[in-house]
């Protein structure tokens, strides 16, 4: 899974998503060259939730089905 910066370069490439102790671990590299490997804690994973509408989550959920542009 890639990010992407708003001028459509490369921000970071995402590698693996996991638990572990009750967290997600996303691990990757930033701009190609930096590993990084980074803990996403459950109330990080609400208040990400409480940053989208509904609008936004359903949207998200229709790209799940469209392929890429």
């Amino acid at each position: 899974m890639k990010l992407y910066a708003s001028d459509n370069s490369d921000l970071m490439e995402i590698s693996k998503i996991y638990p572990d102790n009750g967290n997600l671990i996303v691990e990757g590299t930033i701009m190609g060259a930096m590993p990084i490997r980074a803990v996403v804690k459950p109330v990080e994973i609400r208040k990400a939730l409480g940053l989208m509408s509904f609008k936004t989550m359903f949207m998200a959920f229709l790209m799940l089905f469209r392929g890429s542009r």
